[in-house]
């Protein structure tokens, strides 16, 4: 299918190829018809992709300060490659569309292939000729709407979103600064709400449009057009829509409004509030966050989780509701605010005029998809490079694309000469096309059955987490080797699936564990290569807080943070003991806020079969500026200590220290894929098959002992016994 991005790094718009996005229990796929071009959102966007690397530093100083730490902690070189794929990566434009439904899953109410729907969402819906949205960001359209006007729904209920902030009274008076697609609309919703509307812009044609909407246009003067509207009281509030550097619309508002008025700020415009004007008058400024209730809560977005009416009256899909019914009444008309319609194809054209290039007045611009052709496979390939296929090589296909796998794994899997990167499939489909001619992917695919054929020998899982079990079971009964990303699993009953299907296969298993790999960690084992006594480790992972709403806390999709990232140092002890977990015991702290699942500060004591012993703390309490991973081993009379992965400590006897210090944190990742390549090749893997699964087992009965109080033991008869 079709689909407009934009590349970062040069700014440059075009139109690619990319797979159809696949399609899930709580999604909506569907064929668009129109999508509305946001100049003010979008015209951002744009903007940023046009500066140099200088330009975007300075318009962007926190990520400037990530990057920097980066450096500090992983090295230059690795930091480079992060920032070199994402500026090269393609992004999907738009974030307001119409359409016909083509499938829906599983679990969505109210909507049927065939039904005509309205969509939202800067991830979702974007222009392009397929997309797959939430099901609580789709919205049926009435049928005396057209898809164009449905279209507008999302840019709608932005506007929407500011009008309700702004508690608007009949007989009101309110001033619209700011008369671009979102103040037209406004000025039409504040009409419809029986209020008086000034509206102000710098252009006079966007002045006389509000005022064939009813407002009392005002380019000059403003201040004075409110005092006299108002017998001199000031308006009763201000939708701020425009969008500038400027502090001038902020300081213009404090002037105008009346003691204990409201500000309602909808557009991205400075915010150095004067004092004394809105002290004095006890102003209430409010900024309107996108449209409306459940924006930015993946709860609501992606879970498709909806708030009780009774307690949050218009959400986020209600608002896009809402603005449709008031177009179909008759009391919004968007249609006079299309100035411009372009086909898909014609994309660079279209940004040709938000971005100056074009120097012709523009509104609204409509994006128009040609849906005479029959509805495109699901399935099927996209060819991304001419080159031909290397089948003396090991044929190696990518299941996801995100920062860890083009940042880690990609870059030295492009360097070896022991694969050939043949295809690339993404859960979302939206980034497949760019990373596969990045990275030099023969082909793209929407459909995870598209990487298991003829042409691939092993396949790399990188998904999120959910998705980890299924795709290793699929590849491994398709006889594909596999390495999997941690954690394999998220629950025994997954992994018990797994076992069932490895049994049955000749093919390897692999996990992501790779500071098993560092250098430091080799070290180490080195160090203790002649001690036959039990060893004692003691591992810390100053983690740092992760937002409670960010996926890997979701215990359907990500699992929590000691199944999702602990189990990398449930690997790393067994490593230094050289033996397998034979029982595990977690304890955690008593937070309100924090069930045993997803409790991420404990302490987990591990027993090996030869004796060892481990304990592991981890934490997300901690501060940033310390070490995020320290690492003890004692036994036989020796000791080490692992800082960060920077360098590793030897000690032996009564004096003498020996410090291995590298030039930049290395965690394994470019050693861990050449032994599992070697292992694939030469048919013996670099990890046994038991330690993976005992180490990974280990980390899931840990959250289990952290919920019953009990020491569990780590049996593979808890896999054996059950996948019969």
């Amino acid at each position: 299918m079709k689909q407009v991005t934009q590349t970062l790094k040069t700014g440059l718009v075009e139109v690619n190829e990319v797979p159809v996005p696949t399609l899930s229990d709580k999604f909506v796929l569907v064929r668009n018809t129109a999508s509305v071009i946001s100049a003010g959102t979008e015209k951002t966007k744009i903007d940023m992709g046009k500066k140099s690397l200088l330009q975007k530093a300075k318009a962007r100083p926190d990520l400037v300060k990530q990057v920097l730490k980066k450096v500090q902690t992983e090295g230059l070189k690795k930091t480079l490659q992060t920032v070199k794929s994402r500026l090269e990566s393609p992004s999907p434009l738009g974030y307001s569309c119409a359409g016909n439904v083509i499938s829906v899953g599983g679990l969505v109410e109210g909507i049927q292939p065939g039904d005509r729907v309205a969509c939202g969402g800067a991830d979702y819906a974007n222009h392009a000729e397929y997309v797959a949205i939430p099901k609580n960001l789709v919205v049926k359209v009435p049928d005396n709407v057209s898809d164009e006007e449905a279209a507008f729904t999302t840019v709608g209920s932005i506007a929407m979103q500011g009008v309700r902030l702004a508690d608007p009274k009949i007989g009101e008076t309110f001033l619209v600064l700011g008369l671009g697609l979102l103040g037209q609309i406004a000025v039409q919703l504040l009409k419809a709400n029986g209020c008086n509307v000034i509206a102000t812009d710098l252009d006079p044609a966007l002045v006389k449009q509000a005022e064939s909407f009813g407002a009392v246009g005002a380019i000059q003067n403003v201040a004075g057009v409110c005092h006299s509207a108002t017998a001199g009281h000031g308006v009763d509030g201000v939708l701020v829509c425009a969008g500038t550097s400027s502090n001038q619309p902020i300081e213009l508002c404090g002037e105008v409004t009346r003691e204990k008025g409201r500000v309602v700020v909808v557009g991205a415009v400075r915010m150095d509030i004067p004092r004394e004007d809105y002290f004095k008058k006890e102003i209430n400024v409010v900024i309107s966050r996108s449209y409306g209730p459940g924006r930015y809560d993946p709860f609501y977005e992606e879970n498709g989780n909806d708030y009780p009416l009774g307690y949050v009256r218009f959400t986020e899909q209600r608002n896009m509701q809402t603005f449709l019914e008031l177009i179909s009444q008759g009391r919004v008309d968007v249609k006079s605010l299309i100035t411009h319609r372009f086909e898909i194809d014609q994309a660079a054209e279209a940004y040709q005029l938000i971005e100056g290039q074009k120097t012709e007045p523009y509104l609204g611009i409509v994006m128009q998809y040609d849906n005479s052709g029959a509805v495109e496979s699901l399935q099927g390939r996209i060819s991304t490079t001419s080159t031909p296929i290397n089948k003396e090589r090991l044929g190696l296909s990518f299941f996801g694309a995100g920062n860890y796998a083009t940042a880690s794994l990609l870059p030295p899997l492009v360097e070896s000469k022991q694969v050939d990167l043949r295809g690339l499939v993404t859960a979302s489909g939206r980034t497949a096309q760019g990373v596969a001619k990045q990275f030099g992917f023969q082909f793209c695919a929407g459909d995870f059955s598209e990487i298991l054929g003829e042409d691939t020998d092993a396949v790399v899982v990188t998904t999120r987490h959910d998705s980890h079990a299924k795709a290793v079971v699929d590849a491994l009964e398709s006889g594909k080797h596999v390495y999997v990303e941690k954690p394999i699993a998220l629950n025994i009953e997954q992994m018990q699936a797994i076992h069932k299907a490895k049994v049955s296969s000749s093919t390897q298993v692999m996990v992501g564990f790779n500071r098993r790999f560092a250098p430091s960690t080799l070290e180490v084992i080195k160090h203790f290569e002649n001690i036959t006594s039990p060893l004692v480790v003691n591992i810390r992972i100053n983690s740092g807080m992760i937002p409670s709403d960010h996926w890997i806390q979701d215990i359907e999709v990500g699992g929590g943070r000691v199944i999702g990232e602990g189990c990398h140092f449930v690997d790393l002890a067994a490593a230094l003991v050289n033996s397998n977990p034979k029982s595990v015991n977690c304890v955690g702290t008593g937070k309100a806020d924090k069930s045993a699942l997803l409790n991420d500060n404990v302490a987990i004591q591990l027993t090996f079969d030869n004796g060892s012993i481990a304990n592991i703390i981890y934490t997300a309490d901690g501060s940033k500026a310390m070490q995020k991973e320290f690492v003890e081993v004692f036994g036989g009379g020796k000791s080490a200590q692992i800082n960060d992965f920077k360098e590793a400590v030897l000690y032996s006897g009564d004096d003498k220290k020996e410090v291995k210090k590298l030039m930049a944190q290395d965690k394994g990742q470019k050693s861990m894929l050449s032994a599992w390549l070697n292992g694939a090749l030469s048919g013996t893997p670099c990890i046994d098959y038991e330690c993976l699964m005992k180490t990974s087992m280990a980390t899931i009965l840990a959250v289990e002992s952290l919920a019953s109080g009990c020491s569990l033991s780590v049996d593979m008869g808890i896999l054996e016994n059950q996948s019969e």
